[in-house]
């Protein structure tokens, strides 16, 4: 491969701005030298922002026309299949966005056709936020002990009218109301992701999911209860239609352990017991790292040959317990 690693990307929407600025920052080994998006006007605006060389309508498009050594896929999730199909077939090391395909069995399928072709790691950038990095290496530590409880909360008032009439959630992500599988799949399979990265594999015990919003069209609240190896609970609790808390996301997590407590809330990572600590954070530039930190990943195993973190083997496990949760959960309306 080139020094530095010449990068497509596919898809011009809003999440495209922080993926360009994390592959900006490591511009001495990798650069972005194309975009593609059937949006020709989203795309040449993002090749404006970034210097960006060249624009295309299509993935494929660009694949022929240009000499490439990876492709970064963003595109919405219904299009990752037949985009890593294409890169697959030209040898192109391929980072995805979550989830792989709409479903756990097109997921699956994908990710054998195309093992023998490609490297293929799931772009999951939640688990690579700095916080979530410091709390896994406490754990590793044994700072408290064996975790016998865990439990994490994202509420939010982001689909409640703002002063304005406007829906927050919706403002930034549009394309959430539209979707028939919404906060499980789009939202909390990050948080699953990062829960079974910090625990260990989990087992779905309970899910119930709920539908309030009318300018929603799938959930919009779930209850997940799950057990680690070790049984030990874990329960994760959203809602985004919550009077009293603000309209951005903000994850809290507590883990109970045999001789100690972690708790993240808002910036804020504290550890209690015999050997505390506090860590505080910048939360807006926490979220940029991660996916600096993502993206940094990628190119340091497809130049080193290491595996994958986020590997299709290990993000799959991931996309079972959100199919399971859909399989379980049902959906209240009120």
């Amino acid at each position: 491969m080139t020094t530095p690693l010449r990068i497509g990307l596919v898809g011009a929407g809003w999440v495209t701005a922080h993926h360009l600025a994390g592959w900006r920052a490591l511009e001495a080994r990798a650069t972005v030298v194309a975009i593609a998006d059937p949006n020709r006007d989203h795309a040449q605006a993002r090749a404006r922002e970034h210097g960006i060389g060249q624009v295309f309508e299509s993935a494929e498009a660009m694949f022929d026309a240009m000499r490439l050594d990876a492709v970064d896929v963003a595109a919405p999730r219904e299009f990752h299949a037949a985009i890593v199909r294409e890169a697959a077939r030209r040898g192109l090391a391929v980072l995805c966005q979550k989830p792989l395909a709409p479903t756990l069995a097109e997921a699956r399928a994908l990710a054998d056709e195309v093992a023998p072709q490609c490297r293929l790691m799931v772009h999951e950038n939640w688990r690579f936020r700095p916080y979530y990095r410091d709390l896994a290496a406490w754990l590793g530590e044994g700072r408290i002990g064996d975790v016998v409880q865990a439990s994490m909360t994202l509420l939010t008032s982001g689909l409640l009218p703002d002063a304005t009439g406007r829906l927050p959630a919706l403002e930034r992500q549009p394309f959430i109301a539209s979707l028939d599988r919404a906060l499980v799949m789009e939202i909390l399979i990050h948080h699953i992701d990062t829960l079974r990265y910090l625990l260990g594999e989990l087992t779905l015990v309970h899910a119930r999911l709920g539908h309030a919003s009318p300018a929603m069209r799938g959930e919009d609240r779930a209850f997940l209860s799950f057990e680690t190896a070790s049984q030990a609970p874990v329960a994760l609790l959203a809602n985004l239609s919550v009077h009293g808390r603000p309209a951005a996301q903000a994850d809290r997590l507590t883990l109970v352990g045999t001789t100690g407590t972690i708790e993240l809330e808002g910036d804020t990572l504290r550890c209690f017991g015999a050997r505390p600590a506090e860590l505080r954070y910048d939360m807006p530039a926490c979220y940029l790292a991660s996916y600096a930190a993502t993206i940094s990943h990628f190119v340091d195993c497809v130049q080193s040959g290491r595996g994958f973190e986020t590997e299709p083997a290990d993000n799959l496990r991931t996309l079972a317990l959100v199919e399971a949760a859909y399989q379980r959960g049902g959906i209240e309306k009120n």
